[in-house]
């Protein structure tokens, strides 16, 4: 079986139509989404019925908690992005049933699915909405440690817009340092997906997983969009920051 792992899509409708593009022409059985659907980017509407039409199984990011509840920790920008997107929320576009339908499948997102050998969160194993597991964590032996023992083998995530794997023996391996691929052994590693909407790895192109549980391996694939389609929205829409838009182009 083939799995479709997608993360921090952020409300960019170009980079996920492209990823949904690539994802047909990879036989995938099923799409997992590990949050952040919305936030910083124009079309939140858009991108959550395409979730909602095609991932199995989605998880609650920080920006999707953030639309429900008072966000806490968001930086000026990030605010201004989430209150934003809760306006569009609210106003559609579309009648008051599929307002109340995005509002609905956002309250009743599940922080974390843990499928015993998988496990897969938005953020860490510790806390899976909120934790960043940054690349540099590798340094923090106790950290690594810690996070560890919350995995029972293979844990997935999202949250830094990073992709790469951790190891027990910690390392973080970038795609670009394995090729792309990388086999699940029988040691316990974290993986981060990457971002459709928002990479900041210094490549502007939409990151995605490929997890084969038959042949135990995972794929990162990176896909180009129409940057400059998302970005001119972003720049046309006053209340998100221009530096939303600037930041696509430098995938940073």
């Amino acid at each position: 079986m083939k799995r479709a792992l997608i993360s921090d899509i952020h409300g960019n409708l170009e980079g996920l139509q492209a990823v949904l593009a690539d994802i047909e022409t990879v036989g995938v059985d099923e799409i997992y989404c590990l949050g952040d659907i919305i936030g910083y980017g124009p079309n939140p509407c858009e991108c959550l019925d395409l979730v909602m039409r095609h991932a199995k199984v989605t998880i609650l990011g920080n920006h999707d908690q953030a639309a429900l509840f008072d966000p806490d920790g968001f930086n000026p920008m990030a605010l201004q992005a989430i209150y934003w997107t809760r306006d569009q929320l609210d106003n559609g576009p579309g009648n008051a049933a599929q307002v109340n339908k995005r509002w609905d499948f956002l309250g009743e997102l599940p922080r974390l699915v843990d499928e015993g050998e998988f496990k897969f969160v938005h953020g860490s194993p510790r806390d899976p909405t909120n934790e960043y597991v940054f690349p540099e964590y590798v340094f923090d032996t106790r950290k690594m440690e810690i996070l560890f023992g919350r995995v029972e083998q293979y844990c997935f995530m999202g949250h830094t817009h990073l992709p790469g794997v951790f190891t027990t023996q910690c390392e973080f391996i970038a795609p670009e340092d394995c090729d792309h691929r990388y086999a699940l052994g029988p040691a316990k590693v974290l993986v981060n997906v990457g971002s459709v909407g928002q990479p900041r790895d210094d490549n502007n192109k939409s990151c995605y997983v490929v997890l084969d549980k038959d042949a135990k391996s995972i794929e990162f694939r990176r896909v180009e969009y129409d940057i400059d389609k998302t970005a001119n929205k972003i720049y046309n829409t006053p209340d998100l920051s221009d530096a939303l838009g600037d930041r696509l182009k430098h995938g940073r």
